[in-house]
Protein backbone atom coordinates (compact mmCIF):
# COMPACT_ATOMS: atom_id res chain seq x y z
CA UNK A 1 0.00 0.00 0.00
CA UNK A 2 0.89 3.06 -1.25
CA UNK A 3 1.67 6.28 1.85
CA UNK A 4 -0.26 9.23 1.14
CA UNK A 5 1.87 11.32 3.09
CA UNK A 6 5.22 10.01 0.60
CA UNK A 7 2.88 10.96 -2.62
CA UNK A 8 2.37 14.45 -1.59
CA UNK A 9 5.96 14.76 -1.11
CA UNK A 10 6.25 13.17 -4.72
CA UNK A 11 4.05 15.55 -6.06
CA UNK A 12 5.67 18.36 -4.35
CA UNK A 13 8.24 17.48 -6.20
CA UNK A 14 7.07 17.15 -9.61
CA UNK A 15 5.50 20.54 -8.75
CA UNK A 16 8.40 22.73 -7.47
CA UNK A 17 11.29 20.53 -8.66
CA UNK A 18 13.53 20.63 -6.17
CA UNK A 19 14.49 18.57 -2.98
CA UNK A 20 15.01 21.80 -1.25
CA UNK A 21 12.11 23.28 -1.75
CA UNK A 22 9.99 20.43 -0.76
CA UNK A 23 11.73 20.51 2.51
CA UNK A 24 10.73 23.77 2.84
CA UNK A 25 7.30 23.24 2.54
CA UNK A 26 7.23 20.27 4.78
CA UNK A 27 9.76 21.77 7.42
CA UNK A 28 11.68 19.30 7.39
CA UNK A 29 15.35 18.59 6.03
CA UNK A 30 16.79 17.47 2.41
CA UNK A 31 17.72 14.29 3.85
CA UNK A 32 13.98 13.42 5.29
CA UNK A 33 12.72 14.29 1.58
CA UNK A 34 15.37 11.99 0.24
CA UNK A 35 14.70 9.36 2.77
CA UNK A 36 10.36 9.15 1.71
CA UNK A 37 11.58 8.90 -1.51
CA UNK A 38 13.33 5.91 -1.31
CA UNK A 39 10.47 4.53 0.64
CA UNK A 40 8.25 5.30 -1.59
CA UNK A 41 10.11 3.93 -4.16
CA UNK A 42 10.04 0.91 -1.94
CA UNK A 43 6.22 0.71 -1.65
CA UNK A 44 5.63 1.39 -5.43
CA UNK A 45 8.16 -1.21 -6.66
CA UNK A 46 9.31 1.41 -9.63
CA UNK A 47 11.90 3.97 -9.76
CA UNK A 48 10.48 7.72 -9.55
CA UNK A 49 13.37 9.69 -9.74
CA UNK A 50 16.59 9.73 -10.91
CA UNK A 51 19.84 12.09 -10.63
CA UNK A 52 20.01 14.98 -12.76
CA UNK A 53 23.32 17.51 -12.16
CA UNK A 54 22.65 17.74 -8.26
CA UNK A 55 19.24 16.90 -8.55
CA UNK A 56 16.51 14.79 -9.14
CA UNK A 57 13.89 14.46 -11.81
CA UNK A 58 10.85 12.45 -11.89
CA UNK A 59 11.08 9.26 -14.22
CA UNK A 60 7.72 8.18 -16.64
CA UNK A 61 6.65 6.50 -13.17
CA UNK A 62 7.13 9.13 -11.04
CA UNK A 63 5.14 11.44 -12.90
CA UNK A 64 2.44 9.24 -12.98
CA UNK A 65 2.22 8.35 -9.48
CA UNK A 66 2.88 12.47 -9.01
CA UNK A 67 -0.63 13.04 -11.58
CA UNK A 68 -2.61 10.09 -9.50
CA UNK A 69 -2.13 11.83 -6.32
CA UNK A 70 -4.72 14.83 -6.68
CA UNK A 71 -7.70 12.23 -7.40
CA UNK A 72 -6.28 9.98 -3.98
CA UNK A 73 -6.26 13.44 -2.10
CA UNK A 74 -9.88 14.38 -3.24
CA UNK A 75 -11.20 10.93 -2.28
CA UNK A 76 -9.75 10.64 1.07
CA UNK A 77 -11.38 14.54 1.69
CA UNK A 78 -14.45 12.77 0.52
CA UNK A 79 -14.21 9.87 2.76
CA UNK A 80 -13.88 11.68 5.57
CA UNK A 81 -17.00 14.26 4.95
CA UNK A 82 -18.46 11.14 4.45
CA UNK A 83 -17.88 10.41 8.41
CA UNK A 84 -18.02 13.93 9.34
CA UNK A 85 -21.65 14.18 7.79
CA UNK A 86 -22.98 11.95 10.64
CA UNK A 87 -23.12 15.15 12.74
CA UNK A 88 -24.91 17.46 10.87
CA UNK A 89 -24.11 20.51 13.41
CA UNK A 90 -20.17 21.62 12.60
CA UNK A 91 -18.40 21.64 14.99
CA UNK A 92 -14.44 22.74 15.96
CA UNK A 93 -12.21 24.61 15.01
CA UNK A 94 -12.32 25.73 10.96
CA UNK A 95 -9.23 27.91 10.05
CA UNK A 96 -10.08 30.57 6.84
CA UNK A 97 -7.47 32.28 4.81
CA UNK A 98 -8.88 35.42 3.73
CA UNK A 99 -7.12 38.47 0.99
CA UNK A 100 -6.54 41.34 2.79
CA UNK A 101 -8.87 43.34 0.90
CA UNK A 102 -12.06 41.06 1.98
CA UNK A 103 -11.12 41.02 5.56
CA UNK A 104 -13.85 44.11 6.52
CA UNK A 105 -16.48 43.15 3.54
CA UNK A 106 -16.96 39.62 3.52
CA UNK A 107 -14.59 37.99 6.63
CA UNK A 108 -15.91 39.76 9.51
CA UNK A 109 -19.79 39.37 8.23
CA UNK A 110 -19.19 35.70 7.98
CA UNK A 111 -17.76 35.69 11.71
CA UNK A 112 -20.96 37.28 12.90
CA UNK A 113 -23.23 35.11 10.52
CA UNK A 114 -21.56 31.79 11.72
CA UNK A 115 -21.67 32.83 15.16
CA UNK A 116 -25.22 32.87 14.85
CA UNK A 117 -26.01 29.76 12.32
CA UNK A 118 -23.36 27.39 13.49
CA UNK A 119 -22.37 28.50 17.59
CA UNK A 120 -20.33 25.09 18.02
CA UNK A 121 -17.94 26.09 14.69
CA UNK A 122 -14.75 27.58 15.81
CA UNK A 123 -13.90 30.04 13.05
CA UNK A 124 -10.35 31.73 12.70
CA UNK A 125 -9.52 33.77 10.28
CA UNK A 126 -6.02 34.23 8.79
CA UNK A 127 -4.67 37.45 6.44
CA UNK A 128 -3.03 35.21 3.76
CA UNK A 129 -2.52 37.10 0.21
CA UNK A 130 -4.14 34.18 -2.89
CA UNK A 131 -0.22 33.58 -3.89
CA UNK A 132 0.48 32.51 0.08
CA UNK A 133 -3.36 31.30 0.55
CA UNK A 134 -3.38 28.26 -2.12
CA UNK A 135 -0.17 26.65 -0.62
CA UNK A 136 -1.52 26.51 3.21
CA UNK A 137 -4.46 25.38 1.56
CA UNK A 138 -2.64 22.31 0.48
CA UNK A 139 -0.86 21.64 2.85
CA UNK A 140 -3.86 21.31 5.11
CA UNK A 141 -2.95 24.38 7.28
CA UNK A 142 -6.18 26.64 5.87
CA UNK A 143 -9.62 24.48 5.48
CA UNK A 144 -10.84 26.79 3.13
CA UNK A 145 -9.19 30.77 1.74
CA UNK A 146 -11.17 33.57 0.49
CA UNK A 147 -8.98 34.45 -2.41
CA UNK A 148 -9.32 36.86 -5.85
CA UNK A 149 -8.80 35.59 -9.59
CA UNK A 150 -8.10 38.60 -12.14
CA UNK A 151 -9.85 36.52 -15.34
CA UNK A 152 -7.72 38.50 -17.99
CA UNK A 153 -4.55 37.52 -16.84
CA UNK A 154 -5.62 34.00 -17.46
CA UNK A 155 -4.16 32.18 -14.79
CA UNK A 156 -5.12 28.01 -13.79
CA UNK A 157 -6.42 27.14 -11.12
CA UNK A 158 -4.18 25.16 -8.64
CA UNK A 159 -4.51 21.44 -8.94
CA UNK A 160 -6.25 19.99 -6.22
CA UNK A 161 -8.30 22.97 -5.55
CA UNK A 162 -11.97 23.96 -6.41
CA UNK A 163 -12.92 27.48 -6.50
CA UNK A 164 -16.36 29.01 -5.87
CA UNK A 165 -17.41 32.35 -7.07
CA UNK A 166 -18.27 35.15 -4.68
CA UNK A 167 -19.00 38.16 -6.47
CA UNK A 168 -17.48 40.37 -9.06
CA UNK A 169 -14.96 43.33 -7.95
CA UNK A 170 -14.53 45.79 -10.82
CA UNK A 171 -11.38 47.77 -10.71
CA UNK A 172 -11.53 51.53 -10.34
CA UNK A 173 -9.07 54.61 -11.29
CA UNK A 174 -8.55 56.75 -8.31
CA UNK A 175 -6.84 60.12 -9.61
CA UNK A 176 -6.95 63.71 -8.34
CA UNK A 177 -10.05 65.43 -8.62
CA UNK A 178 -8.60 68.06 -11.21
CA UNK A 179 -7.02 65.01 -13.33
CA UNK A 180 -10.43 63.72 -14.00
CA UNK A 181 -11.63 65.94 -16.88
CA UNK A 182 -8.49 65.15 -19.32
CA UNK A 183 -9.19 61.21 -17.86
CA UNK A 184 -13.26 61.94 -19.12
CA UNK A 185 -11.88 63.30 -22.38
CA UNK A 186 -9.07 61.32 -23.44
CA UNK A 187 -9.13 58.29 -21.39
CA UNK A 188 -6.91 56.76 -19.32
CA UNK A 189 -4.46 58.20 -22.00
CA UNK A 190 -4.63 61.06 -20.19
CA UNK A 191 -2.46 60.16 -17.22
CA UNK A 192 0.33 58.55 -19.32
CA UNK A 193 3.18 61.16 -17.77
CA UNK A 194 1.42 60.83 -14.11
CA UNK A 195 3.13 59.08 -11.52
CA UNK A 196 1.57 55.73 -10.60
CA UNK A 197 0.96 53.90 -7.18
CA UNK A 198 0.96 50.40 -7.37
CA UNK A 199 1.52 47.05 -5.42
CA UNK A 200 4.63 45.46 -4.94
CA UNK A 201 5.71 42.86 -7.80
CA UNK A 202 5.09 39.95 -7.74
CA UNK A 203 1.72 40.81 -7.50
CA UNK A 204 -1.87 40.21 -9.96
CA UNK A 205 -2.84 43.83 -8.82
CA UNK A 206 0.15 45.11 -10.26
CA UNK A 207 0.12 43.17 -13.34
CA UNK A 208 -3.22 44.35 -13.90
CA UNK A 209 -2.66 48.02 -13.51
CA UNK A 210 0.16 47.34 -16.29
CA UNK A 211 -2.60 45.30 -18.49
CA UNK A 212 -4.63 48.53 -18.42
CA UNK A 213 -2.08 51.22 -19.20
CA UNK A 214 -0.67 48.97 -22.10
CA UNK A 215 -4.56 48.34 -23.63
CA UNK A 216 -4.82 52.33 -23.24
CA UNK A 217 -1.35 52.63 -25.38
CA UNK A 218 1.81 53.73 -22.96
CA UNK A 219 3.95 51.76 -20.33
CA UNK A 220 2.99 53.56 -16.38
CA UNK A 221 5.54 54.81 -14.67
CA UNK A 222 5.42 53.83 -11.19
CA UNK A 223 6.98 56.12 -8.69
CA UNK A 224 5.31 54.69 -5.62
CA UNK A 225 4.49 51.01 -4.09
CA UNK A 226 2.04 50.30 -1.53
CA UNK A 227 1.22 47.21 -0.34
CA UNK A 228 -1.77 48.65 1.07
CA UNK A 229 -3.62 49.86 -1.65
CA UNK A 230 -6.21 51.21 0.66
CA UNK A 231 -3.55 53.51 2.53
CA UNK A 232 -2.21 54.39 -1.36
CA UNK A 233 -4.96 56.54 -1.73
CA UNK A 234 -3.59 58.96 0.37
CA UNK A 235 -0.76 59.61 -1.75
CA UNK A 236 -3.64 59.88 -4.63
CA UNK A 237 -4.88 62.89 -2.71
CA UNK A 238 -1.79 64.71 -2.76
CA UNK A 239 -2.62 65.63 -6.19
CA UNK A 240 0.41 63.96 -7.59
CA UNK A 241 -0.35 60.47 -7.89
CA UNK A 242 -3.25 57.89 -9.96
CA UNK A 243 -3.82 54.30 -8.98
CA UNK A 244 -5.81 51.43 -10.01
CA UNK A 245 -7.43 49.31 -7.41
CA UNK A 246 -10.47 47.17 -6.75
CA UNK A 247 -13.48 48.95 -5.54
CA UNK A 248 -13.80 46.80 -2.10
CA UNK A 249 -10.71 49.15 -1.57
CA UNK A 250 -11.92 52.53 -2.96
CA UNK A 251 -15.46 52.67 -0.11
CA UNK A 252 -13.89 55.83 1.71
CA UNK A 253 -11.46 57.66 -0.70
CA UNK A 254 -9.42 60.77 1.08
CA UNK A 255 -10.42 64.39 0.43
CA UNK A 256 -9.71 65.23 -3.38
CA UNK A 257 -9.93 62.04 -4.74
CA UNK A 258 -12.24 61.32 -7.42
CA UNK A 259 -12.94 57.49 -8.10
CA UNK A 260 -14.30 56.07 -11.48
CA UNK A 261 -15.28 52.40 -11.97
CA UNK A 262 -13.22 51.47 -15.35
CA UNK A 263 -15.25 49.37 -17.92
CA UNK A 264 -14.70 45.89 -18.93
CA UNK A 265 -14.41 42.76 -16.00
CA UNK A 266 -12.50 43.73 -13.04
CA UNK A 267 -11.71 40.67 -10.58
CA UNK A 268 -13.48 37.91 -9.03
CA UNK A 269 -13.97 37.14 -5.32
CA UNK A 270 -13.72 33.46 -4.90
CA UNK A 271 -13.97 30.72 -1.71
CA UNK A 272 -11.32 28.16 -2.86
CA UNK A 273 -11.35 25.09 -1.01
CA UNK A 274 -9.21 21.13 -0.96
CA UNK A 275 -11.02 19.55 -4.23
CA UNK A 276 -13.37 16.69 -2.37
CA UNK A 277 -14.07 19.04 1.34
CA UNK A 278 -17.53 20.10 -0.18
CA UNK A 279 -19.04 17.90 1.52
CA UNK A 280 -17.53 18.54 5.29
CA UNK A 281 -20.02 20.08 6.87
CA UNK A 282 -17.95 23.16 8.38
CA UNK A 283 -16.39 23.40 5.07
CA UNK A 284 -19.68 23.40 4.00
CA UNK A 285 -21.85 25.69 6.17
CA UNK A 286 -18.96 28.26 5.37
CA UNK A 287 -19.72 27.90 1.96
CA UNK A 288 -22.94 27.98 2.27
CA UNK A 289 -22.25 31.92 4.53
CA UNK A 290 -20.37 32.76 1.54
CA UNK A 291 -22.79 31.84 -0.99
CA UNK A 292 -26.09 32.92 0.69
CA UNK A 293 -25.84 36.61 -0.57
CA UNK A 294 -24.55 37.93 -3.54
CA UNK A 295 -23.02 40.82 -2.78
CA UNK A 296 -20.41 42.73 -0.55
CA UNK A 297 -22.56 45.13 1.52
CA UNK A 298 -25.03 42.65 1.94
CA UNK A 299 -24.35 39.77 3.85
CA UNK A 300 -25.63 39.67 7.53
CA UNK A 301 -26.17 37.24 9.85
CA UNK A 302 -28.99 34.43 9.37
Amino acid sequence: MLDVKRMVILRDLAEHGKVTAVAELHRVTPSAVSQQLRALEAEAGAALVEREGRGLRLTAAGRALAAACEPVLAALERAEGAVRALDTDPVGEIVIGCAPSALATVAAPLLASLAVRHPRLRPRIVQADPEDAVPLLRRRRLDLAVTYAYPLLGAPPASGTTTVPLFDDPLCLALPQDSLPGYERDGLAALRAADWVSAPAPSSCRDMLLHACRNAGFTPRIAHECADLRAGLWLVATGRAVSILPRLLCDAPPPGVAVVELPGRGRTLDAVLRAGTEAQPAVAAVLACLTGRGAPGEYAPR
